[in-house]
């Protein structure tokens, strides 16, 4: 690949570049080559990739290039281009991310949506009390704060560096969240602290699948963070159990689940008599993605 692109020190001007690196990456079955070719220049020159194009004849100096081959290379063996950058864009807002967390994906944003969609609906209340839990970037709580910001704000997570990645994101985009180390519930448990809306988006990929996922996620995001037990519903098991004791009467909690597991986690909910019948909701794929439960009665032992 080196010499391919030195040639005979030819002096490469971006499209040449963009369209070099396209049909490389094709070559490697990237499905997303050329768009992947201009993230990477545009982050190496940085600038706009619609500036690209504006500037498709200037020549690269070699530094540049030097740069753009190092990224290239990391983009060959299949690393995430938002591992590459450090960034992803996410309900329009960008937000840092490292190898610690998951990448946000669009179809969490049918999280989002239903969880600013809920809200509105029962803003009479006052201010709200919002958890999500396993933040990881911090992206579906930031969005959330961003896009309802008259409410209070909570995320945990497990992983100190994640909630590090989170934190930075909220100070990033000036939103006011409450940040706890905490595996799941496990930081309120002495608080004795309800809710009105808690949100999450666990792991729930069985096991036994995680090695058939894509290299790039299988090689670079955390597993920890994937990785759902034998069926993939050990956390969602363990959320929809103990939500009971920190939902306020009428409550709301909404989940991510994988595209066939609904019966069995509509079958979860309904064996508590605290949860009112569930509904689903179906992500752009039209794959079902979102179950939200509201709590009905408080749970005995609260009383």
């Amino acid at each position: 690949m080196k010499n391919q692109i030195d040639g005979d020190k030819k002096i490469w001007t971006i499209l040449e570049i963009i369209n070099w690196t396209t049909s490389y990456f094709k070559s490697l079955e990237i499905e997303t080559s050329r768009m992947d070719a201009e993230i990477l220049l545009a982050y190496v020159l940085n600038i706009k990739r619609i500036d690209l194009y504006l500037n498709y004849d200037k020549p690269l100096l070699a530094n540049e290039l030097n740069s753009f081959k190092t990224l290239i290379i990391r983009r060959k063996e299949k690393e995430p281009i938002a591992y590459i950058i450090g960034a992803k864009e996410f309900w329009s807002m960008e937000f840092t991310v490292t190898k610690d967390v998951l990448i946000p994906r669009p179809d969490t944003e049918i999280l989002v949506e239903a969880a600013v969609a809920a809200i509105k609906k029962i803003k009479d209340k006052g201010k709200l009390k919002i958890l999500e839990l396993g933040v990881g970037s911090g992206a579906v709580i930031s969005t959330i704060a961003f896009s309802a910001p008259d409410n209070i704000f909570f995320g945990t997570d497990i992983c100190k560096k994640a909630l590090n990645i989170a934190k930075q994101n909220g100070k990033k985009h000036n939103l006011k969240i409450n940040f706890f180390l905490s595996d799941w519930f496990s930081a309120f448990k002495e608080k004795k602290v309800k809710f009105d809306i808690i949100i999450s988006n666990p792991p729930y990929i069985p096991t036994e699948d995680i090695q058939g996922l894509a290299p790039e996620i299988k090689l670079y995001e955390p597993v920890s963070a994937l990785d759902g037990g034998g069926n993939g519903l050990d956390s969602v098991n363990k959320i929809i159990s103990d939500a009971r004791f920190y939902l306020n009467k009428n409550g709301l909690l909404l989940l991510e689940i994988g595209f066939d597991q609904k019966k069995r986690v509509f079958d979860m909910v309904n064996s508590k008599e605290e949860y009112e019948n569930p509904v689903c909701l179906k992500d752009y794929g039209g794959n079902n993605r979102v179950v939200i439960v509201k709590k009905i009665h408080r749970y005995k032992d609260t009383e």
